[in-house]
């Protein structure tokens, strides 16, 4: 059993997509600890939709929040105080796929970031989306992770194609590209079983 978490260089980059297609790619198990808003229509119920297989399973929040705002703020706001000793994974025997939430740095209380809820055995994969500043979040994004000790598995790049900026994170960054993501103009199951199959070869081998 591999246990991968997906983290972005901030919000709105893609980790849904990408939890999605490396689910679908693996058959594991999806799980969100933290969802802030949007809890009618969340991470889970997409990345369930995305999906083709019948062997995963969608994994319930561990803390499941109304306003759509860095944890720490919403959670106030719940009157509810998140706890790192509370992230407890749900019990699978399948690979689990895990989504942090926004960037590394995101508080999810006064002292914890998203940062801290990563585990020694997690394999960690980068979402990267280019925009103007996003060499200088990825390289950051990167070079925090490491200065924790954590070992980073690989990047996805997600969105339009732009060469010189992939090539100078991958070189700077020292990491490996899993794959790229064009710029969709429908996200279904046929494009994700599609992502799925052309990363399932890099991702078998982390």
């Amino acid at each position: 059993m591999n246990k991968f978490f997906i983290t972005g260089i901030g919000t709105d980059v893609g980790k849904t997509v990408v939890s999605a297609i490396v689910v679908e790619a693996l058959k594991a198990d999806y799980w969100k600890p933290i969802q802030a808003g949007e809890l009618t229509h969340s991470d889970i119920h997409s990345v369930e939709e995305l999906i083709s297989n019948s062997r995963s399973r969608m994994h319930t929040h561990r803390y499941a929040l109304k306003t759509p705002m860095s944890p720490h703020a919403a959670a106030d706001i719940d009157g509810v105080q998140i706890e790192l000793s509370a992230m407890k994974e749900p019990e699978t025997k399948n690979n689990l796929v895990i989504e942090g939430a926004g960037g590394l740095l995101v508080p999810i209380n006064e002292q914890d970031t998203i940062l801290d809820m990563i585990q020694d055995d997690y394999k960690v994969i980068v979402v990267s989306r280019h925009y103007l500043g996003s060499i200088n979040h990825t390289l950051l994004t990167l070079s925090q992770l490491r200065s924790k000790g954590v070992e980073v598995s690989g990047i996805v790049f997600n969105g339009e194609e732009h060469p010189s900026t992939e090539a100078i994170i991958l070189k700077m960054g020292q990491v490996q590209e899993i794959g790229r993501i064009d710029q969709e103009l429908v996200l279904d199951k046929k494009v994700i079983s599609k992502y799925a199959q052309l990363f399932k070869s890099r991702l078998e081998a982390l």
